[in-house]
């Protein structure tokens, strides 16, 4: 059986807080999960078990995410100096940017294609983690996790995704994964 990892991972601070969005990797982890289909359940993992996130995603057959090579990776290279650009990954967002040659959030697609959004975003994350709230953290990116297996598997079966657009329209694009 095919161990596929969907993950996601948050951070402790924000692009301001580290001088800017080519600092990532100084954001540092706050909590990263995984579920795994070889395990069939999720992993939570807070800072100090980055080693072992780390060895769960080389591990994989196939690493899915949404947005994971810029940012999600890019965070985890402040820990390692393993490429993780080199593993075996499906970003949807770089796949689904190659053909509409624009960025899509995560919530955009999840609503229009499942009708589920986020529970949070990014920024209160990082307000959770500053008031020690890393049950909340877990529980959030354990729903994101969920969110992009979700997404990932209904591309995989249908083969198309839908979205809505800036002017509210509910649009279709076609997915090869």
């Amino acid at each position: 059986m095919k161990n596929i990892v969907y993950f996601d991972l948050e951070t402790q601070k924000s692009a301001d807080e580290v001088g800017g969005w080519d600092k990532i990797r100084d954001m540092r982890m706050s909590i990263g999960v995984t579920y795994s289909t070889a395990r069939g359940d999720y992993k939570i993992y807070g800072e100090p078990d980055v080693e072992d996130l780390l060895k769960e995603l080389q591990r994989a057959d196939l690493v899915v995410g949404f947005n994971q090579l810029r940012f999600d990776y890019e965070v985890l290279h402040g820990y390692t100096v393993f490429d993780l650009t080199q593993l075996p990954t499906l970003d949807m967002l770089v796949e689904l940017q190659k053909t509409l040659q624009h960025r899509l959030s995560l919530d955009s697609i999840a609503n229009a294609t499942l009708g589920v959004e986020k529970t949070a975003e990014g920024l209160q994350a990082i307000r959770w983690f500053k008031e020690g709230k890393l049950l909340e953290i877990a529980e959030y990116c354990c729903f994101d996790v969920k969110i992009t297996k979700l997404v990932y598997e209904y591309g995989a079966q249908n083969r198309q995704l839908h979205y809505v657009n800036r002017f509210g329209k509910k649009q279709t694009v076609t997915v090869g994964w």
